[in-house]
């Protein structure tokens, strides 16, 4: 009977050492996760872009097909362009007929000026011939009294004068019809310019009808074929720009302690919880949308939702981390991943 007792107490020894061990496990689990936080509520994210047509009219040819990886300078779609080549041909026969009006009108602006030229001359000789006329009746008027000039030679002198006066009025109106008849290119030289604009802007829609990759990445959201009539500013499909993928992440706010731009990070995705994949912290949202309460209304007040709930549910704020070296075959946007953030790493590393 004495050895009860002593078997009671042995008995007791493993229930002891599987609590603290559990314990401290426990505690072992929450330091590691206060020192690396992990989420399952995060997804993977790309860039994207809406290919869209600067111009209208029918494709013509479809390069591509849903799902389909392409290049850089790969042709996507082509759309009809002979509209285009069209507007384009009839520009440069416009800007050929012009530059040949321009030149004969110059021509006749030249003519023009020399006639203007040719009418300034004769003036100055109606002018010189006026003031001979006039200089030569001064000089006979004050002989008349004195019986040296004879009155029909004074007569024939002011008739002169007359005459020579009379031909320069003409002159001179003859020189502002022929200055007021000389034209110019100019109004033809601004219509050149205009052409000129629309040349460029039929070449700049010929070049809009062929459209192509802007960068490496995935065709998704094709539904559409050759033969459709394309509509300007309104896409086509999609492109996902598979240069860089991201992981986007949701952790409580009491997570983020530590955590910046730079931090490292491991993630995986749930399609292949194989494969691990380094990352650093690209980015943390510095705003979320609350499901409740703290809402300013139109009126400026704020709406403190009433509750009997007096847990308080930490807020989750997207932090997006940049994959280093993804696995093509399997990133796609939206695939569900998991996301382990390793601040105390980080920190180390800028110590060091």
């Amino acid at each position: 009977m004495a050895t009860t007792p002593s078997k009671t107490s042995k008995s007791k020894w493993p229930a002891i050492i599987l609590v603290v061990a559990t314990l401290l496990l426990l505690l072992f689990v929450i330091r590691q996760l206060d020192r690396s936080p992990r989420t399952d509520d995060a997804y993977v994210y790309a860039d994207t872009i809406d290919v869209v047509p600067e111009v209208n009219g029918r494709i013509i040819e479809l390069a591509v097909r849903d799902n389909q990886a392409v290049k850089q300078g790969d042709l996507l779609f082509r759309i009809d362009p002979r509209p285009y080549q069209d507007a384009l041909t009839r520009g440069k026969a416009s800007l050929v007929a012009l530059d040949r009006q321009i030149e004969l009108t110059q021509r006749t602006v030249n003519a023009q000026q020399y006639n203007a030229q040719s009418v300034r001359a004769a003036v100055e000789r109606a002018r010189a011939a006026a003031s001979q006329a006039s200089d030569t009746l001064r000089r006979m008027e004050p002989l008349l009294s004195h019986g040296y000039e004879s009155a029909e030679d004074v007569d024939r002198a002011r008739t002169a004068q007359r005459a020579t006066q009379a031909e320069l009025s003409a002159a001179q109106l003859q020189a502002q019809q022929a200055s007021a008849a000389v034209s110019g290119v100019d109004a033809l030289v601004a219509q050149r310019a205009v052409v000129m604009a629309e040349i460029a802007l039929a070449e700049l829609n010929l070049e809009y009808a062929t459209v192509r990759a802007p960068f490496d990445g995935r065709i998704v959201s094709l539904k559409t074929s050759t033969g459709q009539f394309a509509s300007a500013l309104k896409p086509v499909f999609t492109l996902i720009d598979t240069r860089q993928w991201y992981v986007v992440a949701n952790f409580r706010e009491t997570e983020l302690k530590g955590v910046r731009m730079g931090t490292p990070a491991t993630v995986y995705l749930m399609s292949d919880t194989g494969q691990r994949f380094r990352g650093t912290v690209d980015s943390i949202s510095y705003g979320v949308a609350p499901d409740e309460g703290g809402l300013a209304l139109p009126g400026g007040l704020p709406r403190i939702q009433r509750t009997l709930n007096w847990v308080h549910v930490s807020q989750r704020f997207p932090v997006k981390i940049r994959v280093d070296a993804p696995n093509p075959e399997l990133f796609r946007v939206g695939t569900s991943a998991v996301a382990v953030l390793n601040p105390a790493r980080g920190n180390d590393g800028e110590h060091r």
